[in-house]
């Protein structure tokens, strides 16, 4: 059983146990946490993805750390107009494990 579900903006495709960085949210470490509208769910049954069905489908995770991502380095250069500029970025995210799928 999987599920996709929406947080930060992004769409993940979710199982149980799986493990995931998404973008960062206010909740301290080692608390639980429902994600984001479900947009569809598939099961032995079949795929369900009418919204109406998914109103109370629920995707449950526990937030296992937080902190900030790898450094990236960013470089703009025009020639022969002597324009050079470099700056860095790191994003903040939160991991968090999935406990539980709930249709």
């Amino acid at each position: 059983m999987y599920a996709v579900v929406t947080a930060g903006g992004k769409q993940y495709k979710v199982a149980t146990g799986d493990v995931l960085r998404i973008e960062k949210l206010e909740v301290p470490v080692g608390d639980t946490v429902e994600l984001g509208p479900v947009k569809m769910i598939a099961s032995d049954d079949g795929v369900i993805v009418d919204p109406a069905k998914l109103e109370g489908a629920k995707v449950i995770a526990q937030v296992t750390d937080a902190g900030r991502r790898k450094k990236i380095r960013v470089f703009k250069y025009k020639r022969r107009k002597n324009y050079k500029r470099t700056y860095g970025h790191r994003q903040c995210f939160t991991e968090i494990k999935i406990q539980d799928i709930k249709a």
